[in-house]
């Protein structure tokens, strides 16, 4: 994805009141952000909507006869990872302002703000899918950009479990079963966290990979993390999805993982 993109569309506040609005409610139709801009006629707001989708940091999906319209943090981390976390020592102020915009309001979950049953993220990797796909289901790929989890196996034939620990495999972290796995296309897995008492005893979601090939030998992958209706602590902490795959991004193209974060 174009960076310029991405400032292009967060220059524009109406643009960003639309992301603040989908940051404090995920999944909204056209018609309900329509009602989020009165000053604004329902074509003004299909633009607005068109240039966010354009710069990756909206990503819509049809459910039925509707379609949501989902908040992607994604090019925002990867923003902040290659242009203003760089520069933090040289104190440009403009990005630096621009960080602390967007780290109020969309990269980190607040008590005002509202989880969602359904999150989804996009981004555009430079590998094939089948790179994407071993690196999402290979255990030794796995530990290099989620955390150092230790797989306990690759995922297998549908209906195997398949468990992640801590790095020093002392602490059980998720426990999955494989729903659907249609390589290097569609994987499907439900989701547990384990690390957090709370957490474990929520129901469990559901993890959906979707891998498409694009011209130039990349990547286009969408995660779509659902069934989180009644695991409303799970919904808040999994918003973590997009450090994970920034870094899982990070690793294909340059080999090397982000640092911690912090």
């Amino acid at each position: 994805m174009d960076d310029a993109l991405v400032f292009r569309a967060l220059a524009d506040p109406t643009r960003r009141l639309l992301l603040d609005r989908l940051f404090a409610r995920d999944g909204r139709t056209l018609t309900e952000l329509e009602a989020e801009v009165p000053g604004l006629t329902r074509f003004g707001v299909m633009k607005h909507l068109r240039v966010l989708e354009q710069a990756g940091l909206v990503v819509s999906r049809k459910q039925g006869r509707q379609k949501f319209h989902h908040l992607n943090p994604v090019p925002i981390r990867l923003v902040f990872e290659r242009w203003i976390d760089k520069y933090r020592e040289r104190r440009v102020s403009a990005l630096l302002n621009l960080k602390d915009h967007l780290e109020r309001t969309m990269t980190t979950p607040t008590p005002t703000a509202t989880t969602t049953a359904t999150q989804v993220y996009q981004l555009y990797i430079k590998a094939t899918p089948e790179q994407v796909w071993a690196a999402i289901t290979e255990p030794e790929l796995v530990a290099r950009f989620f955390h150092g989890a230790r797989m306990e196996s690759a995922y297998g034939e549908v209906g195997s479990s398949v468990r992640s620990w801590s790095p020093d495999h002392a602490q059980l972290w998720t426990e999955n079963t494989l729903l659907e796995s249609d390589p290097p296309r569609r994987l499907v897995h439900t989701w547990r966290s384990l690390y957090d008492p709370e957490l474990a005893e929520e129901p469990e979601s559901r993890v959906t990979w979707e891998i498409e090939a694009v011209p130039g030998e990349f990547s286009k992958l969408t995660l779509v993390h659902d069934r989180l209706d009644g695991s409303p602590k799970t919904a808040a902490h999994v918003r973590g999805w997009s450090y994970i795959l920034s870094n899982l991004k990070t690793v294909l193209e340059t080999g090397e993982s982000l640092p911690p974060v912090s």
